[in-house]
């Protein structure tokens, strides 16, 4: 497990893996990011799913809270190689605008490197325009559109 420690604003941040056996933990805040609108017991049933595919979790802690999520999907991809996927994105709203994403963005960086990444991708709601400003900001370009049919 790879642990970085920070501080920013007197506060002393923590970044890690999360274990798979932890994972439940995430489920209040990918609900509060979803608005609600996908039920808790729902998110754990996808996440104990997911703990079984090229899927880890990391986090940023503050003592034993958790207060920014991001999932970790790793595969290979025809046009760009070893890459990971970030999914479900998400730090508390009180930590934000305070350096947090821009030093777990680059925790994520050095992890994946490490694992052979070559690439980073994620998906961002189209109406979240802060983040699309956060992410040209960090260097990633908009590569195409993501759709979804439901069946």
């Amino acid at each position: 497990m790879i642990i970085f420690s920070s501080a920013i604003m007197n506060m002393n941040y923590r970044f890690k893996l999360i274990s798979n056996e932890d994972l439940n933990q995430v489920i209040p805040l990918v609900f509060a990011l979803n608005d609600g609108k996908v039920s808790k017991e729902l998110l754990m049933s996808r996440f104990n799913e997911m703990k079984h595919q090229n899927y880890e979790c990391a986090g940023v802690f503050i003592g034993n809270e958790l207060i920014a999520v991001t999932g970790l999907w790793f595969c290979t991809r025809h046009y760009s190689g070893n890459s990971v996927e970030l999914d479900h994105v998400y730090i508390m709203p009180k930590y934000r605008n305070k350096g947090l994403g821009k030093l777990f963005m680059k925790w994520i960086q050095n992890y994946v490197q490490k694992k052979g990444c070559n690439t980073i991708e994620l998906n961002t709601y189209v109406q979240n325009n802060p983040s699309h400003k956060f992410y040209y900001n960090e260097g990633y370009n908009i590569l195409g559109y993501h759709f979804l049919k439901k069946l």
